[in-house]
């Protein structure tokens, strides 16, 4: 790649070299603080609401940002060439399968807005003669301005490659278009789909933190396909680590029978919307699965398998989570951090109707086990289970989601 500008003497060269080994040990607090402002200025609602997606930006983010801090180790000052490797070419496929153009141009504006300013607050913390400080500041500003536009133009190129390639585009961007509220007849969607609308649905999620795990992903929605005979299934790959599928049927499937079929695979995640009928059914089922989906990536939950009308209200109260702390704890009392099993005990026998044989029978345990453990469960809640059931299950389902919530409060 051509040099535009000189290479930084010895001892600027060597300054840079120590500040880059030094930020290389903490590239996922950086990537932390650029990935947000930079997606934004995306200006792409779609990736905004698909949590792989933006755990997908967030890892490029961090990848783009130890090839520049790496670069600058072996060759301090200089141009870097961008590195668009597999991962970043099956991300930018995605994105063009699902309809999605971000302004890259903006994004790294953003980012190096940001970036700039924690490499500044880097060079000023040390104590060097000015001279070479303003070196320092001069070849690093050229390299990191000249990595953004060259890293913009590359990922244009990627992006048309991905488009002129991509045979999947039309039907994915249906979806897309459907999902996000566009006016369309349902008849004009069921005939380029294949797929019969006028119907009850279920819409599921399925994505893996692991986007090497793609195959994963493929053998449950194979075990799927197998486990529902007389259903409809659709499926549309939204990312190389998601699925999105419908169900369609003349009733609700078994959900206790979806979840026993797709998390034999440990690393699969799904979120399952409400069932709804219709082009709006198809709509409002799969923007559930997606909430859901979106309110495990943001608490950092590994629940395997959720459904969102299980977990709306907990989705309402964590989006505050100060809140959502006072509110388990003030509720909930020394039960927030009483041994796990009484606060299970506790919240299936609510789910159940405070039917203790039901409850029993969820838990695989004898009928007075389960007495013992409500009870005591109770004794240690602040907010007694006969005088608030809502608030008592609501504040179990967020430390379920949270299992640490009440401690973050202490002190």
């Amino acid at each position: 790649m051509e040099e535009l500008w000189a290479p930084p003497s010895p001892a600027a060269a060597d300054m840079i070299r120590s500040l880059c080994e030094r930020l290389l040990t903490e590239t996922d607090t950086f990537a932390d603080a650029i990935s947000e402002p930079a997606v934004i200025a995306l200006n792409a609602p779609a990736l905004l609401a698909d949590a792989s997606l933006l755990t997908e930006d967030r890892e490029l983010n961090r990848s783009d940002l130890v090839q520049w801090l790496t670069s600058n180790i072996q060759h301090p000052g200089i141009r870097v060439d961008p590195y668009v490797g597999p991962r970043t070419a099956a991300y930018i496929g995605d994105l063009v399968s699902r309809g999605i153009a971000p302004d890259f141009a903006a994004g790294w504006r953003a980012a190096l807005a940001v970036g700039w300013r924690g490499w500044l607050t880097e060079c000023v913390s040390r104590s060097v003669e000015p001279d070479v400080l303003v070196e320092v500041l001069d070849k690093s500003a050229h390299s990191l301005v000249q990595y953004a536009l060259d890293s913009v133009s590359v990922l244009r190129e990627a992006s048309l490659a991905a488009a002129m390639g991509n045979a999947g585009t039309e039907a994915v961007a249906l979806i897309q278009l459907i999902a996000g509220g566009a006016p369309m007849t349902q008849d004009f969607a069921e005939e380029r789909l294949s797929y019969r609308l006028a119907r009850q649905h279920v819409a599921l999620v399925l994505w893996t933190d692991d986007p090497h795990r793609g195959m994963s992903l493929d053998k449950a929605v194979a075990a799927l396909r197998s486990t529902v005979p007389g259903r409809a299934l659709l499926v549309a790959r939204a990312s190389v680590g998601a699925r999105w599928i419908w169900l369609s049927g003349p009733e609700q499937p078994d959900l206790h029978h979806l979840e026993k079929t797709l998390v034999k695979e440990t690393q699969i995640r799904v979120a399952v919307g409400r069932p709804g009928h219709g082009l709006e059914g198809f709509r409002s089922s799969h923007q559930d699965a997606l909430a859901a989906q979106a309110m495990l990536t943001r608490l950092g939950s590994d629940r395997q398998f959720t459904v969102y009308a299980d977990v709306e209200l907990v989705d309402s109260l964590t989006k505050d989570r100060p809140g959502a702390q006072r509110f388990v704890v003030r509720t909930l009392g020394p039960l927030a951090e009483a041994d796990a099993t009484l606060q299970q005990a506790l919240l299936t026998y609510v789910q159940c109707g405070f039917n203790t044989t039901r409850a029993a029978s969820r838990l695989y345990l004898h009928r007075n086990t389960v007495e013992r453990r409500v009870s005591r469960a109770n004794e240690l809640s602040v907010v007694k289970v006969e005088d608030n059931p809502a608030y008592v299950a609501a504040a179990l389902l967020v430390l379920e989601m949270i299992p640490g919530i009440a401690a973050t409060t202490a002190g």
